[in-house]
Formats: structure tokens, C-alpha cells, sequence
């Protein structure tokens, strides 16, 4: 199999397991250390990217000036820890294309607003645990419980994105 249809393989994968899950947590460095926090998946379709909205005077916002190494968390049908490099876009145009009227009051702003920004976090690898596939889970546990190897359960595992 070539490194191209590879890299499909396992961006399909992570879309599916982060489909429908619309919270994550983003890790960024501080000069403190790693800082967590939730954030709301953009309803696009996972290429290999991910993007959230956030303003630019927020901590995240010059954490990522500083340093644009990142970790977006998943939990829900399936756990997926995605590592990545993270850009601010300042596009207004792709901004309104993922604009929802909740950020309105979450946010407390409008669209128009050129406090926001968007961040992309461009996947560089993923590690996921398919907590949702009940057969794999199942066979996973057993083989804990008996003390064996849990290698060939495929029910963890990391993959390169890029």
C-alpha cells in the first residue's frame, strides 16, 4: 500500500471516530506548562485539520504565538488524542463560514468582530482507543483480565497523519 493511500486511511479513521463528538480539549504550552482547554470542533468534515474559533485576547490565543505545538483531546464514542501543529488564520470570510449564533452568546460578540480568530490545527499523528466497536472492547479486556498481550486487539493504537 502506498504512503499516500496510507495517509487516507488514517485520516478516514480519525473522522470517524471524532464524528459527532463537538467538544475537545486543546493542550497548549503556557510558560507554566500544558493548559487545557474546551473548545468547540468546527462542523467540517476532518481532513487532516481542525479549526476552532477563539479571540485574540485570550491566553490560548498568545500561548500559540509562542509556541505551535498543540494536543486536541476527544472523548465520547471513541477517545482520540490528536497531536499537531496549530496556525491563527485570520480569514473573515472562512471566520463567517463557521460562525454559529451560539457563539454570539458564548462568545459575547458578532461575526464582524476583528477580535476573532481562527485556529487550524494541522494533524501531524493520532492515537485513539475505540471504545465504541463493543467487540474489540470486549476481546481487549478479556485478555487484560487473563493477563495476556493486548497487541493484536487493535483496539489501541497511533497513527501518523501526515
Amino acid at each position: 500500500m502506498n504512503t499516500t493511500s496510507q495517509n487516507q486511511q488514517a485520516v478516514e479513521q480519525v473522522r470517524e471516530l471524532i464524528k459527532g463528538i463537538e467538544t475537545a480539549m486543546l493542550t497548549t504550552v503556557s510558560e507554566e506548562g500544558l493548559v487545557s482547554r474546551p473548545m468547540k470542533t468546527q462542523e467540517v468534515e476532518f481532513d487532516g485539520d481542525l479549526w476552532f474559533l477563539t479571540k485574540k485576547d485570550t491566553d490560548k490565543f498568545h500561548e500559540l504565538l509562542h509556541n505551535r505545538q498543540v494536543n486536541v483531546a476527544y472523548a465520547g464514542k471513541s477517545f482520540v488524542s490528536i497531536r499537531g501543529e496549530a496556525e491563527l488564520v485570520d480569514a473573515p470570510g472562512k471566520l463567517k463560514q463557521f460562525w454559529s449564533p451560539a457563539y454570539e452568546k458564548v462568545l459575547d460578540t458578532t461575526p464582524d468582530d476583528p477580535n476573532l480568530i481562527l485556529i487550524k490545527v494541522k494533524a501531524d499523528a493520532a492515537e485513539y482507543w475505540d471504545a465504541g466497536n463493543k467487540f474489540k472492547m470486549g476481546k481487549f479486556l478479556f485478555r487484560r483480565l487473563l493477563g495476556k498481550n493486548t497487541e493484536d486487539t487493535d483496539i489501541n493504537r497511533t497513527i501518523e497523519l501526515n
